[in-house]
């Protein structure tokens, strides 16, 4: 399969702010083209991450249709997954992060797009993953795009959604030296929100990873395997 990249991301504000709460804030978009490649190098050595992968692997049938939302640089998320020969369809606000997937796994589909506004087909994806992609939207979008998601799933098809598991909500912070606004759950709350949206919740594991960056720090991880109830 070619390359293909599907859709152009829309200009941002001069200065690539956005308005957030009456300030200008850098949005996702801008703090991962900022961030490119080094966000790949920094998560690369995810044990987590790539466990979750194989537990997908495990249960998709041949050629199956799957939705990788905030899709980054396509490693190792969208090449493992195609590699395997699935049809991988990767959404990630940052244009930069769609162009390097794009050339780095030319074997799956991206799209620059807001997954908030992309649309999305009842029971169209075999498997849906959301790797720690939520954590810039506010709790109400957070809850309406899982249930989009769960709704986007085949019936039992599974889902894999890892965030950072803290209560917290508009909180300014630095993420590998780039200003970032953050919204989550505490791992109870989160677990509940996915049940509530549609899945079944078959486990939840928690970790912590500190990526490889000279201004990151330990973080907390959640990952919650599941599947559409």
């Amino acid at each position: 399969m070619p390359v293909a990249l599907v859709g152009r991301c829309p200009p941002r504000p001069a200065g690539g702010g956005s308005v957030t709460d009456g300030d200008h804030r850098p949005d996702a978009a801008t703090v991962f083209d900022a961030l490119g490649s080094a966000y790949e190098k920094a998560f690369a050595g995810s044990e987590a991450h790539r466990a979750s992968l194989e537990w997908l692997l495990e249960r998709l049938e041949p050629g199956s249709r799957v939705l990788d939302v905030g899709s980054g640089t396509g490693r190792p998320t969208a090449e493992t997954l195609a590699g395997a020969g699935h049809r991988v369809l990767g959404v990630d606000v940052s244009p930069v992060m769609v162009e390097l997937a794009a050339r780095q796994v030319p074997d799956a589909e991206f799209r620059c797009a807001d997954i908030r506004e992309t649309p999305l087909e009842d029971g169209s994806f075999d498997a849906v993953c959301a790797y720690f992609s939520l954590l810039q939207m506010s709790r109400e979008e957070q809850s309406a795009l899982v249930g989009r998601l769960a709704r986007a799933l085949r019936p039992g098809g599974p889902m894999v959604l890892a965030t950072v598991p803290l209560d917290i909500e508009g909180v300014d912070a630095v993420f590998m030296g780039q200003p970032v606004r953050v919204t989550s759950f505490s791992a109870g709350d989160f677990t509940a929100l996915a049940e509530a949206e549609g899945l079944e919740v078959l486990r939840a594991e928690e970790s912590v990873f500190t990526p490889a960056h000279p201004e990151a720090v330990p973080e907390p991880h959640l990952f919650l395997y599941a599947r559409r109830a």
